[in-house]
């Protein structure tokens, strides 16, 4: 029998606000949100615990975050102090092992079966992880730990925040069995609705259905369904996650009606979009426009090439050729972004050598 892994997932909590609230102490104790004013027609990029009892989240418009909690605070994103801030975390956790799979600048898995100051316990190693953040950053951090990332990632939701919390081999098949379904990491509200519609409300009842009728109601994701109903997540921690797409999006302090500004915010969104694939070295096949309405409903439109996107006119061209066919020019425009993905390094020749997209199966 292949020996247990031990995983961690780490969760830093309510990262960028409680950066904020640790350099400024005006704002401790106070319900703040990092992200755009409602005047900038912006949108809550991180909300502190102190916003969100009154129901404010990320991705929310400010103008509602507004209305919802009128002594709410805006602050102006460091988006240069945030990343550096994860720097210093990432370090403490690269002092116990290389296995480090970051999935954003406040969260990663660890995988410390084998690790660097070979401590057999991975809670003691999340203990120590835990109190080093908070000596040298000031900040907490909240972590689960499990033998596969699927288990490790909801147990990390289980106690925050500055919480720990276990989900032991033993216990892990039960834990799932009681899961309510909406709970399930990978599952969605939609899905979560179209489950229940099929009686299954529960890990319990998920377990009953076989694989290939899962695959039947959800295509490919029916097969991790299949696997986690089980606690069975083989997705190893990858510590060089394959970047999918590199985007840029700009939202206007007024909607926009006539078709010149909105064509100069395109230039201006390739020009980003270039400089992000330069910095990276990935260049892709696939463009995907953006566009937000005043109401708030929004499209999206893509085209796939046979030859690599790179340069600032090409992207541009293909960008205003989608704008222009797909605008409904009756509306008003909110928001336009610009995607490039089917991405490739300049290494790899012709676009018919093609990436492995490979599905994170989850593991163990």
């Amino acid at each position: 029998m292949s020996e247990l892994r031990k995983i961690i997932h780490v969760d830093m909590d309510a990262f960028f606000t409680s950066v904020e609230q640790r350099d400024f102490p005006q704002y401790r104790g106070k319900a703040i949100a990092v992200g755009g004013r409602p005047e900038q027609r912006g949108a809550v990029a991180a909300a502190s615990y102190e916003a969100r009892q009154y129901g404010i989240h990320s991705a929310m418009p400010s103008r509602i975050a507004q209305q919802r909690c009128s002594h709410l605070v805006f602050v102006a994103p460091r988006f240069e102090v945030y990343r550096a801030v994860s720097g210093q975390i990432r370090e403490i956790f690269h002092r116990y092992t290389d296995l480090v799979e970051p999935l954003s600048l406040d969260e990663a898995y660890l995988d410390v079966t084998q690790n660097k100051p070979e401590i057999p316990s991975a809670m003691a190693i999340a203990r120590e992880i835990k109190a080093a953040i908070k000596q040298e950053t000031q900040l907490t951090a909240s972590a689960g730990i499990s033998i596969n990332k699927f288990l490790a990632k909801i147990a990390c939701g289980l106690d925050k925040p500055d919480g720990l919390y276990l989900i032991a081999p033993e216990q892990a098949e039960a834990f799932v069995a009681s899961l309510p379904i909406e709970k399930f990491y990978g599952v969605g509200a939609a899905t979560a609705q179209k489950m229940q519609n099929l009686g299954i409300r529960t890990g319990a009842d998920l377990k009953q259905w076989v694989e290939a009728d899962l695959v039947t109601h959800f295509g490919k994701a029916g097969r991790y369904y299949y696997r986690v109903a089980r606690a069975i997540d083989d997705r190893p921690v990858n510590p060089n996650r394959i970047r999918k797409s590199i985007g840029a999006e700009q939202s206007f302090a007024e909607d926009l009606e006539a078709i010149e500004p909105m064509v100069a915010a395109v230039e201006t969104l390739a020009a980003e979009v270039v400089a992000r694939m330069e910095k990276h070295q990935r260049y892709g096949y696939t463009l995907t426009l953006k566009v937000k309405y005043a109401d708030y409903q929004q499209i999206t439109r893509a085209q796939t090439v046979d030859v690599l996107l790179k340069g600032r006119e090409m992207i541009c061209n293909r960008a205003i050729a989608l704008l222009l066919e797909h605008l409904d020019r009756s509306r008003k425009v909110r928001l336009l972004g610009l995607t490039v993905s089917n991405l490739t390094e300049m290494t790899v020749p012709p676009r018919y050598q093609q990436l492995r997209l490979e599905l994170p199966p989850f593991f163990r």
